[in-house]
C-alpha cells in the first residue's frame, strides 16, 4: 500500500514520502498549509488510490472529541419512555455512533480524515490521545469496550489557527505542504483545467505570483482561488493582452473579486500601484 499521487491530484515527492511514512508507522499524519493548498483533498485521493473506506470528521469550533466517539441521546429515551416505548429497554438504541466508532467498524482498513483539527478548543486534540493511540474506547452507557477491527489511516488537518499540545504532536508523523512553484503549480492547472490556452495561463500566472509577493498582503490568493480566477477568465475569454497591460500599468486584473477577498488588500494594491506608477 503506497502512495504516489493519482490523475486528478498532484502530489509532490516529499508529499508522498510523508503519507508513506506515516501508513508504516501507523501514526497519525498531521498536515499543515495555507488553506487551499490541498489539505482535505489529500485525504480523500489517498484512499481512492489505496482503495481504502473513506470516513471524514470535519472539526468545528464547538466540536467535543466525545462526539467523535459516540453521543447519549438521553432526550430520545426520555421521551420514549413517556410515551411507553418499549426500546427504552435497551439504552444501545439511544447510543449513536460518531465518526471514530464507524471507522473503527469498518470491515477492511479504512481513512479517517480528521478536518480543522484547530478550530476546536485546546484540550480537544489531547482528549483523543488515548483513542489514537489504543485504537479502542469504552463505551460507559452500555458497558462495552469497542475495538478497531483494523488500525485506520488517519489524516490530520491544521490551519495553524492555534498551536496543538506537544502530546498530540509527538504522537503524529508532520508534514508541511509547501506553497507549489510555478512548475508545481503549471501540473495543478493542466489537471484541472487541460484546454487552457497557453499564452493565457503564461500571463495569468505572471499576474497570481506577482500578487502573491505583495509585502503587507493580509490573504494571499491561494491555489484554490487561482483554479477559480483562470475558469473565470476562460469563461468571459480575456485576451492574454489584457493581463499583460494589467501588470505594465500596475492596475487590478480582471475579475479580481476571485483572488483577493478583502476591502483592505485591494485597498493595499491600489497604493502600492499608484506609488509604482508615480516613481516610473
Amino acid at each position: 500500500m503506497r502512495f504516489a499521487g493519482t490523475r486528478d491530484y498532484v502530489a509532490t515527492d516529499d508529499l508522498t514520502l510523508a503519507v508513506n511514512a506515516a501508513v508504516t508507522l501507523q501514526r497519525p499524519l498531521l498536515v499543515k498549509g495555507e488553506p487551499g493548498t490541498g489539505k482535505t483533498r489529500l485525504a480523500m485521493e489517498v484512499a481512492q488510490a489505496l482503495g481504502m473506506p473513506y470516513f471524514e470528521w470535519h472539526v468545528k469550533s464547538t466540536t467535543k472529541a466525545q462526539q467523535g466517539l459516540y453521543e447519549y441521546d438521553a432526550v430520545s429515551r426520555l421521551r420514549d419512555s413517556q410515551l411507553g416505548d418499549g426500546k427504552v429497554k435497551d439504552i444501545g438504541n439511544y447510543i449513536v455512533k460518531g465518526k471514530l466508532w464507524e471507522c473503527f467498524d469498518s470491515e477492511v482498513r479504512p481513512l479517517l480524515l480528521i478536518d480543522e483539527i484547530d478550530k476546536a478548543d485546546i484540550e480537544f486534540p489531547n482528549d483523543l490521545l488515548r483513542e489514537l493511540d489504543q485504537m479502542e474506547f469504552y463505551v460507559y452507557e452500555t458497558k462495552q469496550l469497542v475495538k478497531a477491527k483494523n488500525r485506520p489511516v488517519i489524516i490530520i488537518t491544521s490551519n495553524n489557527e492555534k498551536e496543538l499540545p506537544d502530546a498530540f504532536l509527538r504522537r503524529c508523523f508532520f508534514h508541511y505542504i509547501r506553497f507549489p512553484d510555478k512548475e508545481t503549480m503549471q501540473k495543478i492547472v493542466d489537471v484541472h483545467h487541460p484546454d487552457i490556452k497557453k499564452n493565457l495561463l503564461k500571463e495569468a500566472m505572471e499576474v497570481f505570483f506577482g500578487l502573491r509577493e505583495l509585502p503587507g498582503l493580509k490573504k494571499k490568493p491561494s491555489t484554490s482561488e487561482l483554479i477559480d480566477w483562470l475558469k473565470l477568465l476562460m469563461a468571459e475569454d480575456i485576451d492574454p493582452a489584457t493581463l499583460r497591460e494589467t501588470s505594465a500599468k500596475k492596475t487590478l486584473p480582471p475579475l479580481y473579486g476571485a483572488l483577493l477577498k478583502n476591502e483592505q488588500d485591494v485597498h493595499l494594491f491600489e497604493r502600492i500601484a499608484f506609488m509604482a506608477r508615480r516613481s516610473n
